[in-house]
């Protein structure tokens, strides 16, 4: 079997042959010229505040870029035989149900203590899927295909670059392996014109929704406007749907939208200052967002590393974009495969409703991904 070759696909494009691979974090005036297909991590230092722990920001360019297959199931790059995950109980958890429920009530004494107003918890599921020597990966594309058949989202995305692969100019390329099926906007553009959908509040059905999810919605929907602030033209960040409910597989989430427009459209530096404002997510961190991260910082023992970070692809050229938020997402490194899942935390939790939630988001991917 040949190694499994560089490829991307997200929104409707698929990129092979990779050119090169960027930091952002040192070079992020690289995204304002040329298409990238971007991954960063949650911890990553984009200049709004991180959790303290090191974390990566790369984009990766590709020489070929084209339209996604009709038949998304069936795409024409990279597929070599179904998908083998890991045994279903094979996974385990960074913070278990006792662990996490007292990491809930640690987050409601600091809503009490007034030192923040929610913060967004999460553990990492991990299950070892070893490979049979060095030249092989697992086939990120097999999964990507699984997760599109059962649990289709709109903001799904895959992106593979084994280990040891090189550009034309026989320069190292930095290795990923992310599949992702995200029902989350974290950013989109088009122009001048920047637009967040943050989601807050899941239930198996709309009849679940409950008060606590809709303030915790209406709370995450003033901090994005908050960031967008930063960026965009006064008067022009606006609220155009709030509370709205989306069914999606197993679940419904309340998503809201925010857009504005930006101060600065064809300033040198543009993403450098866009990232900024507004990175990590303001679903997945919390509010105020500094002292989020601070109480994620002391309460997750482990990195999130892409999970709840960004994910997608930037057009510097056109001006366009669409990022997601890194949720319901999968990555492979070292022969264990990893599962981030969480809950925003307030007054309002119940801790062990929150746990719940965390199960529900993870349950019906997890058991896509596994075998048995």
């Amino acid at each position: 079997m040949p190694p499994p070759t560089a490829w991307a696909r997200f929104a409707g494009r698929v990129a092979t042959d990779v050119v090169e691979c960027v930091d952002i974090a040192r070079t992020p005036e690289r995204l304002d010229a040329g298409l990238w297909f971007v991954v960063v991590d949650f911890e990553a230092d984009l200049g709004g505040g991180t959790t303290g722990r090191p974390g990566r920001a790369r984009a990766w360019r590709f020489a070929t870029v084209g339209e996604t297959p009709s038949d998304a199931h069936t795409p024409s790059y990279g597929r070599r035989a179904p998908w083998r995950g890991p045994a279903p109980d094979a996974w385990t958890t960074t913070l278990d149900e006792a662990a996490y429920q007292a990491a809930v009530e640690r987050v409601r004494d600091g809503v009490r203590a007034g030192g923040v107003y929610q913060a967004n918890i999460c553990r990492v599921m991990a299950a070892p899927l070893p490979v049979p020597d060095a030249d092989t990966e697992p086939d990120a594309c097999a999964l990507a295909q699984e997760l599109a058949a059962g649990n289709p989202a709109p903001h799904a995305v895959a992106i593979h670059v084994p280990r040891g692969t090189r550009g034309p100019d026989g320069e190292g390329v930095d290795a990923v392996w992310v599949v992702s099926a995200s029902p989350e906007l974290y950013l989109a553009r088009d122009g001048a014109v920047l637009e967040s959908g943050p989601i807050k509040g899941t239930a198996p059905a709309p009849s679940g929704l409950s008060d606590k999810d809709r303030a915790e919605n209406v709370m995450i929907v003033d901090l994005v406007r908050n960031d967008l602030h930063q960026v965009c033209r006064p008067d022009t960040v606006d609220v155009t749907h709030l509370l709205a409910v989306e069914q999606h597989p197993g679940l419904v989430h309340l998503v809201s939208r925010v857009r504005g427009e930006l101060r600065n459209p064809d300033a040198p530096g543009a993403w450098r200052d866009i990232l900024s404002a507004t990175f990590p997510p303001a679903s997945v961190s919390g509010a105020p967002k500094s002292s989020a991260l601070r109480l994620i910082s002391d309460l997750e023992p482990t990195a999130r590393g892409p999970y709840c970070g960004a994910i997608g692809w930037i057009d510097g050229d056109a001006r366009r974009a669409e990022l997601a938020v890194g949720i319901r997402t999968f990555w492979w490194d070292d022969g264990t495969l990893r599962f981030g899942t969480g809950a925003g935390i307030t007054w309002g939790s119940a801790p062990a409703a929150e746990w719940h939630e965390t199960e529900l988001k993870a349950a019906r991917l997890v058991r896509l991904a596994s075998n048995g």
